[in-house]
Formats: C-alpha cells, structure tokens, sequence
C-alpha cells in the first residue's frame, strides 16, 4: 500500500525537474546573448584597432631608418616591403583578413611574427601581473571584510584610509619612489631589492634561480598590489555593509550563532557577488600586464612590449599586442556576467 508522502515524491521530482529545465535553459539563452555581444565588441575592437595606431604621428620607416644613411629610393623599397605603399584602406582588409587566420602580421622593428614576440614575452607578465591579482585580491578581500564587519573602528578608517591614498598615487610615481628608497637606497642605506630585468646577469640555476626572479619581483609586485588592492577592498566594505543590516543576518544572530559564523557562513558568501566581477576584469588584464610597472622597472612583459611598439612606431606589433589585450578583456567581462547570472537568483529573476 503507497502512503501519501510516497504517492507525492515522484511528483515533487518532476516538479523540480520541469522547474529547473527552464532556468537552465534561461542560462544558456543568457549566455548565448553576452557571446554575441562579445563577438561584436571584438569585430569593433578589429575595425578600430587599425585605424586607432594610424592616427599616431609619425613615419615608421623614417624612425626605422635612424642611424642609417638611406636614400629616399631605399626609403621608398622599405614602405612598400612592409605594406605601407597600399591605400588604406587595402591596409585594412589586409589586416582584417591576416586577424581571421589568426596572423598577426611580423614586426617592422624585430623581424619577427607578432605571435612569436608575444609568445615569449607572455609568461613574465603572467607571472607578475597574476602574482599582483592573487596578492592584491586577498588582501583587498581580507581588508574589505574586516573593515565592513567592524565599521567604524580603528582598523577601518586606517585601513581604507591607507587604500584610498595608495589608490590616488600616480603608478609611475609610486613604482619611482619604490625604486630609490628599496632599490637604489638612500644615503648610506644600499637597496634592498634589485630593480631591473627579471634576473640577474650572472643569475644561478636551480632554486637559486627562483629565489632570484623572486627578488627581482618585489618591487614591480609591490607597486602592482599597492595601486590596485584598494578596488576590492572598498567593494568588498561597501558590499558587507549593505548585507550587515538584511533580515537573514539578524535572523542568524538571533538563533545564537557566533558572530564569526554569522559573518563567514552567511554575510560575506553574499558580499562576495560583486567582487566576483571586479575580479573577472582584472583577470583580462593581467594578459596586458601594466605598461607603466613594465616600463619602470624593464620587466621584459607584453606592457614593455606594447611601449617600445608605440616608441616606433610598429604598427603590427601595436595591433597585435593591443587586440590580445581588449579581446582578453571583453572574454573575462563576458565570463563574468554569465558566472555572476548563475550565482546570484536575484539577476536570473530580473
């Protein structure tokens, strides 16, 4: 004989089942959308990219030509070997139909493909810039919840005052200042840390190696974190105060939880929604490296890469560099509004 809770489980599955066969399907059609999206902003990113480095001034071939005695025929043979005679806007279908096979074109400056420069010089700024993401969004995370938790004490105003100061500090002018008081030293004082290069000249093998590349990172690291933490700690403070005064957070402590367990099993899972997308942009930057911190400090990384393209100027390594940078960034952009849809109820309501 079948008891009334038996004779309503299957039912009370299939009800699930119808239920959740929607929303997935809501998902992807979410998903489908933001990826359309994104293909779009990339063909924009394409068709800009080429005419944006155009309107740089400028003649690549004389700026190549420096130090050497070329005769404006000479001149006239470099300009159509690398493409620059054509109309422009052949250039464009040129580069265009070179992006779809994925070629990025070769280097007017190096001599070399685009993809091989930007495959050797990826891994230093992966390696730098995703050490300044991790640091900098477990700090900012950390700081962020203690400050919101407590608000209003001590820690919090120091903290987001510290945040806000290091923030509004000029990149170029933080890392300058790192360099001489840690690295050149002041006085007496020798440096600490050296500044420039990934490695020594004479850089050992082994475990030594790495603790060497390690030294050479400090500085570009700090100057990373320093800038860039404040951004998650103030969203993960304001996003902790919205969620301090909810009715859930009084209602957990009302059943006698601790405050700790109120704070990590309930609060910050919740506060943690918009940072997940600060997170997601910061991630496709990390493929560009910073321009600024690479420059300073000559880590030999696509932001340094990205400068001495400009200083040319070379067209091809420009596009490259540029277009591997944004489409990175509209990829995590797009990944992150598809993460944050299926985290959060309340967007896959609205």
């Amino acid at each position: 004989m079948t008891t009334p809770l038996e004779s309503t489980e299957p039912a009370v599955q299939a009800a699930g089942s119808a239920d959740d066969s929607p929303a997935r399907r809501g998902t992807l059609r979410y998903a489908a959308s933001k990826a359309g999206g994104a293909l779009f902003s990339i063909a924009m990113v394409i068709v800009g990219t080429f005419f944006l480095f155009r309107m740089l001034p400028g003649d690549p071939v004389r700026n190549l030509a420096q130090g050497r005695n070329m005769t404006p025929a000479q001149l006239d043979l470099e300009r159509r070997r690398l493409g620059l005679d054509k109309p422009l806007i052949d250039q464009f279908f040129d580069f265009v139909g070179k992006t779809l096979r994925l070629d990025l074109g070769t280097s007017y400056e190096y001599k070399r493909p685009v993809l091989d420069l930007i495959g050797e010089r990826i891994g230093p700024t992966l390696l730098l810039a995703g050490t300044g993401l991790v640091i900098a969004v477990s700090l900012g995370i950390w700081q962020g919840t203690r400050a919101g938790w407590r608000h209003g004490t001590r820690f919090d105003r120091f903290s987001t005052g510290v945040s806000l100061v290091l923030w509004s500090v000029p990149t170029f002018w933080l890392g300058l200042l790192l360099m001489m008081v840690l690295g050149v030293g002041i006085g007496p004082i020798p440096g600490l840390f050296p500044f420039r290069g990934i490695e020594s000249v004479d850089a050992p093998d082994g475990f030594a190696y790495v603790l060497d590349v390690a030294s050479h990172m400090v500085l570009p690291c700090l100057t990373l974190v320093a800038v860039v933490y404040a951004q998650y700690l103030l969203v993960m403070r304001s996003s902790l105060l919205e969620e301090v005064g909810q009715d859930y957070v009084t209602v957990a402590r009302a059943k006698g939880l601790r405050d700790d367990d109120v704070r990590r099993r309930h609060a910050v899972p919740n506060a943690l929604l918009p940072t997940v997308t600060l997170v997601f942009m910061r991630i496709g930057f990390v493929v560009g490296g910073a321009v600024t911190v690479e420059t300073i400090f000559t880590w030999p990384g696509l932001g340094q890469l990205f400068y001495e393209a400009v200083r040319v100027p070379d067209f091809t390594l420009m596009q490259g560099t540029f277009l591997l940078i944004t489409v990175a960034v509209i990829l995590m952009n797009t990944l992150a509004d598809v993460v944050y849809h299926i985290l959060d109820p309340r967007v896959r309501s609205a």
